[in-house]
């Protein structure tokens, strides 16, 4: 499967933006989606994750609240709605699946995803 991550920009803070995640070579089905995100000089880190097997969403607690993951059989596409954006937000987004299902303690570890997409930026200004 090929991911494609799109969607970034540059925005306000307190604005909101729409990332998507589209899929080719390969229908979701019984896959976990996750997104995660990188500044220059820190590690990967995990925001948020969708499990297709039971519907399961999971979402960092820095995200909670402000950030929805959702799913589009239709299109296969899986979304990041990310509103109340905050400087701290800038990152590069990144889109990762593994054809499976994760279990919940691992959802969040980079290493249980087997493809990943380019990413997209996303720069917040205060």
């Amino acid at each position: 499967v090929q991911l494609q991550a799109s969607g970034g920009g540059s925005v306000q803070a307190g604005d909101s933006l729409r990332l998507s995640c589209a899929a080719s070579g390969r229908t979701f089905s019984m896959d976990t989606v996750g997104w995660f995100r990188q500044t220059p000089g820190k590690e990967r880190e995990f925001v948020a994750a969708v499990r297709f097997s039971d519907r399961s969403t999971f979402y960092a607690a820095s995200v909670k609240g402000r950030f929805t993951i959702s799913r589009d059989n239709a299109k296969n596409t899986v979304y990041l709605q990310m509103n109340t954006l905050k400087p701290e937000d800038t990152a590069r987004y990144y889109c990762a699946s593994r054809y499976n299902r994760i279990i919940n303690t691992a959802i969040t570890k980079i290493s249980m995803y087997d493809h990943w997409g380019q990413g997209t930026l996303v720069t917040v200004s205060s």
